[in-house]
């Protein structure tokens, strides 16, 4: 994981709050319709190409290297949009989701356990 990138603009660079291992979550977010379909993470490097390339490239903490959403799956997402929350401290890219979201096949990583709804 590189701590900077030379694609990234220091200024954006400069306001983005990293967690202690360098990161940053992003929310993704389906452009259009708003639907949430996952979180992931980031870091300098990672939204560095993924500013480069238009396509969604994380940093996986499980397997400690980036991914590009669709390398394997096919399933891409085309960024259109990222924006910085008010603490600088959450990303969302708004994309362009090409088949499922989720490593399970699913739309969304949120389609799987309802953990609590009011009705009315």
């Amino acid at each position: 994981m590189n701590a900077a990138s030379s694609s990234l603009d220091s200024a954006v660079a400069e306001r983005l709050r990293h967690t202690a291992e360098g990161l940053v979550p992003v929310v993704v977010q389906q452009h259009g319709t708003g639907e949430v379909l996952m979180l992931a993470w980031v870091d300098d490097e990672a939204l560095g190409r993924t500013i480069d390339t238009g396509r969604a490239t994380y940093w996986s903490r499980s397997r400690r290297e980036y991914w590009a959403k669709g390398d394997t799956s096919g399933h891409v997402q085309w960024v259109k949009e990222i924006r910085l929350d008010c603490d600088g401290d959450t990303l969302l890219f708004v994309v362009d989701q090409v088949g499922a979201a989720c490593h399970t096949g699913d739309r969304t990583c949120f389609d799987a356990d309802l953990v609590h709804a009011v009705d009315g």
